[in-house]
């Protein structure tokens, strides 16, 4: 497994010197201060018969990130693969039955490559079978015979199998055969400045800002831009304009709050924001609000019923189910906050329709000791002890485990859908929603509680106690999310699940 350090040492920017064609497209995304970025390439270039196929000219991917490698002829790598991760490759033409792969591996458990036709679920075409290779840079090749040939351009899919949930290999590109022709060949990718930078190019440090970004094309929930549908947000900005502020009455908390309490609608294998339309591809979700299922969007939320109890609340939250030894953890409560850590938290406005929003890290895979960042916790009661592996908290009779998820506060005012599905939000600066993520909306808070004092046994379904997430499927009726916006979160109040300040 991998340290943060060692990956953000690994990861520094670099264009690739393999690069036949000029790129139609490139997305470049800096995740947080950790020194990673993500090239997604989206060209219509294809490559002479012969050439291979590089890994990082994916038209969609789930988990991967690019980095620079020191194989031969150097330029760019895949990284970061655990399982379940999966790159889909466009317009594909393979040349034979006789394919390779490039692989890093530095793991113990092992694994395999998947070749799909169409989807990660689709006809399994051959199997690269992955060993450790003593390094995530030593490098080796893999054989794997295809099943078949099929005629025409192709949609392949490398799904990523190991019984290791951490990140377990490393891609760096792989040959169909004797005449393999690829398009969305890597490129030259020329990068946009951050805001404010009146450079005219932008190398990103070891330790980037959240707001480097370049220009983001337009697409789907599965790996791209998704724009705002503008027409909508200002009408709905306007009707919010013009609702009337109450007088705040003595005695009520000053806080800028409101919540919403929910219990749970369902569980599955699924996740229609990382994952939409492959039912059973994600590890176990706990859903809150209506039911969800891999192929659900925001606009289907608001036919569906919903376990939440604030009016007009009818969005989607889930995170990954907790397991005791190998068994379902029992939720006790489920509340989610929606506040303002603002200076001036007058400036906030209601999300905008269609928002979805991804935040932490299902493949962090790191210890949380005692007083580490980002753990669980016990509510109500003190913690007497840790679990074996010094990653789970003991909490005295009484209390129970609970983790709290704070969401970032500010929007870039464009997307409500980015590739990560995290960078189309970013976090305030100096208390003030600014450059690349000008626009603020409400900071989502979720509050766990679990039917467990903690202890040894204890796993996510997505890994270590470190993974821990959530999701976000914005789909509030208008007319009372702006209320509750207007009344409590501008007027620095505290309500509860209307815009009354009762029962905060």
């Amino acid at each position: 497994m991998r340290t943060d350090s060692q990956r953000a040492a690994k990861s520094t920017w670099h264009i690739s010197r393999r690069a036949r064609a000029t790129l139609g497209a490139a997305v470049v995304l800096a995740l947080g201060a950790t020194g990673i970025y993500i090239a997604s390439a989206s060209a219509d270039e294809v490559a002479a018969p012969g050439v291979r196929l590089e890994a990082e000219a994916f038209s969609a991917q789930s988990g991967a990130r690019t980095e620079h490698t020191t194989d031969t002829g150097g330029g760019e790598n895949v990284g970061w693969l655990a399982t379940g991760d999966w790159m889909q490759y466009d317009n594909v033409t393979l040349g034979g039955t006789d394919l390779t792969a490039r692989v890093a591996a530095h793991n113990t458990a092992g694994g395999s490559i998947e070749l799909h036709l169409d989807s990660p679920t689709g006809t399994l075409l051959a199997t690269f079978p992955v060993t450790g290779t003593g390094g995530w840079q030593n490098w080796t090749t893999v054989t794997a015979k295809a099943s078949g040939v099929p005629a025409g351009k192709q949609t392949l899919v490398a799904v990523m199998k190991s019984q290791q949930h951490a990140d377990f290999i490393n891609i760096n590109y792989f040959t169909l055969g004797t005449s393999a022709a690829a398009s969305h060949a890597p490129a030259t990718a020329t990068v946009a400045p951050p805001a404010g930078d009146s450079s005219s190019s932008a190398a990103p440090s070891s330790a980037p800002s959240a707001a480097q970004s370049v220009s983001a094309p337009t697409g789907n929930s599965g790996g791209g831009w998704v724009p705002v549908d503008q027409a909508v947000w200002q009408r709905q900005l306007a009707a919010f304009n013009a609702i009337e502020r109450l007088p705040v009455p003595a005695g009520t908390t000053r806080v800028a709050e409101f919540h919403t309490d929910c219990t749970v609608a369902n569980e599955a294998k699924d996740d229609p924001i990382v994952l939409p339309g492959l039912p059973g591809a994600s590890h176990m979700h706990t859903f809150f609000g209506p039911t969800v299922d891999a192929a659900t969007k925001s606009a289907d939320l608001f036919n569906r019923t919903a376990t939440c109890n604030a009016p007009g609340d009818n969005s989607a939250y889930w995170v990954p189910q907790l397991l005791r030894d190998g068994q379902p953890v029992k939720i006790k409560s489920f509340r989610v906050y929606y506040g303002s850590r603002l200076a001036d938290p007058s400036v906030t406005v209601p999300f905008p329709p269609g928002l979805v929003v991804v935040h932490g890290d299902a493949k962090r895979q790191v210890p949380t000791p005692k007083g580490a960042s980002g753990q669980f916790w016990c509510a109500g009661s003190a913690e007497i002890g840790r679990s074996a592996d010094g990653n789970w908290p003991v909490c005295a009779s009484g209390g129970n485990l609970i983790f709290q998820l704070a969401f970032q506060d500010c929007w870039d005012g464009k997307h409500v859908d980015s590739p990560d599905h995290k960078s189309h939000m970013g976090p305030m600066q100096n208390g003030t929603c600014t450059g690349q993520y000008p626009v603020a909306v409400p900071n989502l808070s979720f509050m766990v509680n679990y039917d467990s004092l903690g202890g040894n046994g204890l796993q996510l379904s997505s890994g270590m106690a470190s993974s821990m997430h959530g999701d976000f499927m914005n789909a509030w009726k208008p007319e009372n999310l702006g209320p509750l916006v207007k009344i409590c979160l501008t007027a620095n109040a505290k309500c509860g699940t209307t815009p009354s300040f009762t029962g905060g």
